[in-house]
């Protein structure tokens, strides 16, 4: 008999195969362009260049599966990394929406929760985008241009964003904020050019570690 697959498998099995499909598309893109244009860049450069590079998105990436995984869940995960922009506006709508209704990322209602959340964030975002490229493009150079004075407000944006989504964590699990703010602080006050997502595990390790520690001194139960 035919055992029948879970929502789980099925969506282990979809975000598989999309995530493999992206990648092909991906790749094919210069690949065609080299194959139209006979124009095939040389091993050896393409080599050393790849070798300075690409240690460095290996290890963001790893790190940020591990560190993305257990909160956005295993759908979550698949369409945060295939729409992209994950950091300033697939995880801060799926925390959202899960501290909303209730649920721990961990637990099968999270894990719908999450993947609805990014799912409508993916489509409302593109509709923004979409409508934000039509409306503005006229009037974005004057915007953007130097001596604006409203160019300074979009360097800020994603800190505001993060700020208002924390400020509610902070408040609500002060004793556990205090020890990873103060390691993400340090740390990038003594190495600033750190990248953001080893910068996301760093603080999500320490507050593991952190909170377990109190947990044993009975400072938190």
């Amino acid at each position: 008999m035919k055992k029948e697959r879970t929502f789980t498998d099925k969506m282990h099995l979809w975000g598989s195969v999309w995530s493999v499909s992206a990648l092909l598309v991906l790749y094919s893109v210069p690949l065609i362009f080299s194959i139209r244009y006979n124009a095939f860049p040389e091993f050896n450069t393409l080599f050393k260049a790849l070798l300075t590079v690409v240690p460095i998105y290996w290890a963001t990436a790893v790190i940020e599966v591990i560190t993305y995984t257990p909160m956005l869940g295993a759908g979550g995960t698949y369409l945060s990394f295939l729409t992209g922009n994950i950091t300033n506006l697939k995880l801060p709508c799926a925390m959202n929406a899960m501290e909303r209704a209730k649920v721990k990322a961990n637990s099968e209602e999270g894990e719908i929760i999450s993947t609805i959340a990014i799912g409508a964030s993916a489509i409302t975002t593109t509709v923004i985008i979409a409508i934000g490229v039509l409306a503005f493009s006229p009037v974005l150079p004057k915007i953007l241009a130097e001596g604006s004075v409203i160019k300074p407000a979009f360097e800020y944006v994603v800190p505001a964003l993060f700020g208002a989504l924390g400020a509610s964590y902070f408040a609500k699990y002060w004793k556990i904020s205090i020890l990873p703010i103060a390691v993400g602080i340090l740390a990038y006050i003594f190495s600033p050019g750190l990248p953001v997502g080893t910068m996301i595990f760093v603080t999500i390790a320490v507050s593991i570690l952190g909170a377990f520690s109190m947990y044993k001194l009975k400072i938190i139960k």
